[in-house]
């Protein structure tokens, strides 16, 4: 997809990725990175005894996969100055190993403001899983280029 800029959006609109697959893999190396191995992620054994029956991926490896989603889409490749907020952020349902997720990215609001060469562009996060229930969902802005700044 081509990269999309501030006058191209308009409130309303909707964006959907591909669906990713979370490894075993991945839960571990996310363990690795963040240092987080609390027995809810690490603990098989700790963790068949919750109400999850199973280990819990960190919430945040959620955030970090709905944001390479987002790059995935390819609408902000070249246009994206940069994420200005990440809000109101909601752990809705567990994700689990094996869960196939996608984001869907909805358009919320926009804000020319005074500068000629950007604007602010408020989006939806909605992570969905194979079930398509929502297991994250927050609002984020974004400084995106005007195209006679491009």
């Amino acid at each position: 997809m081509t990269s999309l800029y501030f006058e191209d959006f308009h409130v309303g609109q909707t964006f959907e990725s591909g669906g990713r697959t979370i490894t075993e893999s991945d839960l571990t190396l996310f363990s690795m990175l963040s240092g987080d191995w609390n027995p809810i992620h690490a603990d098989a054994e700790f963790a068949g005894k919750t109400r999850f029956k199973q280990r819990v991926v960190h919430g945040t490896l959620g955030i970090a996969v709905a944001t390479g989603m987002l790059h995935q889409l390819g609408i902000f490749h070249d246009s994206v100055i940069a994420m200005m907020s990440l809000n109101d952020w909601k752990f809705v349902t567990p994700i689990f190993v094996n869960d196939t997720l996608r984001l869907r990215l909805d358009i919320l609001a926009l804000d020319g403001g005074k500068s000629e060469r950007a604007g602010k562009l408020t989006r939806r996060f909605v992570m969905l899983n194979q079930r398509d229930e929502i297991v994250q969902d927050g609002i984020s802005d974004m400084l995106i280029k005007k195209r006679g700044a491009a």
